[in-house]
Order: C-alpha cells, then sequence, then structure tokens
C-alpha cells in the first residue's frame, strides 16, 4: 500500500478534566489555521505499520501538493501533485505507484478550502493533556480511511498525523520544527520526474 512508504504517536478525576476540556481546540479554528498553511517545510519521522522507522524532509503547498523526500542512499520520494500520489522507488524494479488523491486521507488537509466541521467529515475530536486530536475522513468515502491530526496551541500548529487506512495499517508521521511562508518552484512537485529539481 502507498502509505507504507508515504507516511512516536502524539483516567483523569472530573476535577482534572475540566481545564482539559478547556485547552481542546475548536474545529473551525484549526479549519482556519490548516486554510492559512499555504506553504511549509519540516523534518519528519515516520513509524510504519511494521514498527520500523523512517526519516527525511516534508514539503507543502496548499492546494493539493505535497512532497515526502526519504533520507537515504536511492531513497524514495512521494510527490502529490495534479490530482495524483505517486511513489518513485529507486530500489523497485517496479514503475512508479500513483494513486488518486482524493481516494487518499491527505486529501482533507491538501484540499482547497479546509472545513472539519462539515457533516460526518470529523468522527473523533479530544484532548489528551497535550495536544487536540481530530479524525477525519471523506464523508461520502469513509471507506477511503481516516486520517489523525494532532495540534498544540499557543500558537496553533500541526505536530503528527496519523494515516488508518482501509485495510487497519496505519502510518504515523511526526514533524519537526516547521518552517511556513516560503516560495517553492512548481517542479518541486513533479509528479512525473521529481529527481529534477536541484534547487531547493
Amino acid at each position: 500500500m502507498w502509505n507504507r512508504m508515504f507516511f512516536l504517536c502524539l483516567a483523569l478525576t472530573a476535577m482534572a478534566t475540566a481545564p482539559a476540556r478547556a485547552d481542546k481546540l475548536g474545529l473551525d479554528e484549526l479549519s482556519g489555521y490548516l486554510n492559512t498553511l499555504q506553504s511549509a517545510r519540516s523534518d519528519f519521522t515516520q513509524v510504519n505499520d511494521d514498527g520500523t522507522l523512517s526519516t527525511g524532509r516534508f514539503y507543502i503547498k496548499r492546494p493539493g501538493r505535497a512532497r515526502f523526500e526519504y533520507d537515504g542512499k536511492d531513497a524514495a520520494k512521494v510527490i502529490a501533485g495534479q490530482g495524483a500520489v505517486v511513489i518513485h522507488d529507486p530500489k523497485s524494479n517496479q514503475p512508479p505507484e500513483s494513486y488518486p488523491l482524493r481516494r487518499t486521507p491527505l486529501s482533507i488537509i491538501l484540499a482547497e478550502q479546509v472545513d472539519l466541521s462539515r457533516a460526518k467529515m470529523v468522527v473523533g475530536h479530544d484532548y489528551d493533556g497535550t495536544a487536540t486530536r481530530v479524525r477525519a475522513q471523506d464523508p461520502e468515502h469513509p471507506d477511503y480511511g481516516s486520517i489523525d491530526l494532532y495540534f498544540t496551541g499557543k500558537p496553533v500548529q500541526l505536530r503528527k498525523w496519523v494515516i488508518n487506512d482501509s485495510t487497519g495499517s496505519q502510518t504515523t508521521v511526526i514533524l519537526g520544527g516547521m518552517e511556513t511562508g516560503m516560495s517553492f518552484p512548481v517542479s518541486l512537485f513533479n509528479t512525473v520526474n521529481p529527481s529534477s529539481v536541484t534547487d531547493r
């Protein structure tokens, strides 16, 4: 499955529960944050479903574009762009794997307009004492899987996500310090020839 490549997971008493609820970030606030997140990059650590770890660098340019560069010689690159998610694995003898972006949970945060309050999109919304977790899915196609997004506040920041695919597999991506507001060349999100980018 694509998410094995693609993509450390982020009973209080009644008295202790009250302030925790007060710290939970609202869906409108989180939607607003994602809609202002036009471009960003970050180092990441990925926890694969089999327990192995991968590291690399993540780029995002909303709407619709993202790039994962994995560390290591001849490492894989996963590119979201032109409505597709394409996995380029130089170590494989097979051609690149391609999936429609709309059929992946990542499409929720890459949408042109994020609205987490949309009916049946959010199926979980809680606070664990450190981060607000939102479980979101395509309300028209819950069979595509879901994504757990973890945010901290003051200011609001996306810290990690967990992809839950339709087979029950999970892939966790933990972000490092995220830089925002930069300009990326269009070629960075070239799904056909990702190795063409030399100036980043």
